[in-house]
């Protein structure tokens, strides 16, 4: 493929992109396939002589487009939402066409510093405390990570780093080994499976806190934990606080938490992937509340600011703690800006070496929305899951089962965990919308999450009607029997 060719496939993919964006909506939410499907329709190799583009392009529909759960159908109700918007993928594809590698301010200077101006640029519009940015002058800073998980990742291991060196300059008898057979981190009861992740690579224990009954972590309770641990002789050095968790939308009283992490030297890192992109809207600021305390904070753009994945935003309020850890200079990386204290290698604050130009898609999106846009966006997903939940507590077969703060309603059928379950199947067997559950205090709960840039109220009402009739059906069935 030349030049010229590029040129007359680009326009027919932008094109397909487009179409597909726009009559997504007469498209089943969710595939009707079997694990497996896609095997036969491919042969057994790669083919030996080239292709023509026209045969790969039609094969688009008949094998790729069966498999796809369409996560930008106005139906599609489950998980979090993924952003997605016509300038982000355009600044994706001049990523992918510049195809730099941004580890270092050398290997692409715009990447670094586009990076560092969209970090800074974000943290106002949440109204960051200034030492999360750079063009404050402050010790700390920000970075686009690939998903919350990753920032997690390298916040635990950041403040593993800081725990061991601690311990052993204040006991010389203690190894390494030591100090990270004591090391144990937190998190709630509540908090993203990707936490326990990190603890399982770091290698450190890691324990859950108990929730109150809006599922938050409240300070005493922690106390408690930490109090009990070191009285045994464990050091806790790592608390992951959430905003915004993946079952219900609850968040940790940080008012309460950061002084005590603070107090015992503990990292407090906050995940908000979801709820924090809210936190342009100046009546959900409050939520973050207590951030100056943090160590390290992160959200993901690619959830709910319109900027496609992978874009996942990290702060911390020192970074020197993550250059200290992921600090490796072999000569072949070296360059001579390196030491000049004006220019940071971003290879210092992650786990992998390549990166892509990712802030392209920052730069774009929010030029081209504006705070003002973007907000709009946030408040309408808002107004349409407080919508549904109206309509849930309309009808007294069903209850709300978390309180509703953003874009996520938690509600089942009251009665058994068992009937709630064939709720869930009997709806995604449809697959006229698509849900996923959750457990909250062992009870068997549906997830509404509004999800799409295209839905609307008419997509929220249908959902509900689609919902109250299954729902009537298996009650119907139940007395039957």
């Amino acid at each position: 493929m030349d030049a010229t060719e590029f040129r007359k496939r680009g326009k027919e993919i932008v094109d397909y992109i487009a179409d597909y964006m726009e009559n997504i909506e007469k498209r089943q939410v969710y595939p009707d396939v079997e694990p497996g499907y896609l095997r036969p329709l491919l042969p057994d190799s790669a083919p030996e002589e080239p292709e023509r583009f026209e045969d790969v392009f039609k094969d688009i529909e008949r094998i790729i487009m069966p498999g796809i759960t369409h996560w930008h159908h106005p139906c599609f109700f489950a998980y979090f939402a993924t952003a997605n918007s016509f300038p982000a993928l355009l600044a994706d594809m001049l990523s992918g066409g510049i195809g730099c590698m941004g580890f270092s301010w050398a290997a692409s200077p715009a990447c670094t510093e586009l990076e560092t101006v969209m970090m800074d640029w974000l943290g106002k519009m949440i109204n960051l405390p200034p030492q999360f940015l750079v063009g404050n002058g402050g010790a700390g800073g920000g970075v686009i990570q690939g998903t919350a998980s990753e920032s997690t990742l390298v916040a635990m291991l950041a403040a593993r780093t800081k725990a061991i060196c601690r311990a052993l300059s204040e006991n010389k008898d203690l190894t390494q080994g030591d100090v990270i057979g004591r090391l144990v981190a937190y998190a709630s009861d509540q908090a993203h499976s990707s936490v326990e992740k990190a603890a399982v690579i770091a290698g450190v224990k890691i324990k859950e806190v108990p929730t109150d009954d809006t599922f938050a972590v409240c300070g005493s309770v922690l106390r408690k934990v930490i109090e009990e641990d070191k009285a045994s002789g464990l050091i806790p050095f790592f608390f992951c606080a959430t905003l915004g968790s993946t079952p219900c939308c609850s968040f940790d009283k940080l008012l309460e938490l950061g002084p005590i992490c603070n107090k015992e030297n503990i990292w407090m890192h906050i995940d908000a992937a979801y709820a924090g992109s809210s936190f342009i809207c100046p009546e959900f600021r409050y939520l973050l509340n207590g951030v100056e305390f943090a160590d390290s904070f992160n959200f993901n753009p690619h959830k709910w600011l319109l900027v496609n994945f992978d874009c996942s935003a990290m702060w911390v309020k020192n970074r020197s703690d993550l250059t200290s850890t992921f600090k490796i200079d072999p000569l072949y990386l070296k360059h001579e800006h390196e030491e000049s204290g004006l220019i940071t290698d971003y290879r210092h604050w992650q786990i992998p070496l390549g990166r892509r130009f990712r802030s392209l898609k920052m730069w774009f999106v929010f030029r081209m929305y504006g705070v003002k846009g973007l907000q709009e966006h946030i408040r309408k997903h808002v107004k349409l899951a407080h919508e549904f939940k109206e309509l849930v507590l309309q009808d007294d077969r069903f209850e709300i089962c978390a309180e509703v703060i953003l874009g996520l309603v938690c509600f089942r059928l009251k009665g058994s965990n068992e009937l709630n379950e064939a709720l869930l199947q009997s709806t995604n067997n449809a697959r006229k919308i698509h849900l996923v559950p959750c457990y909250l205090r062992e009870k068997y709960v549906l997830r509404f999450a509004i999800c799409a840039r295209t839905v609307e109220s008419a997509h929220v009402q249908f959902a509900w009607n689609h919902i109250k009739k299954l729902a009537g059906d298996l009650l119907k069935a139940q007395k039957q029997q």
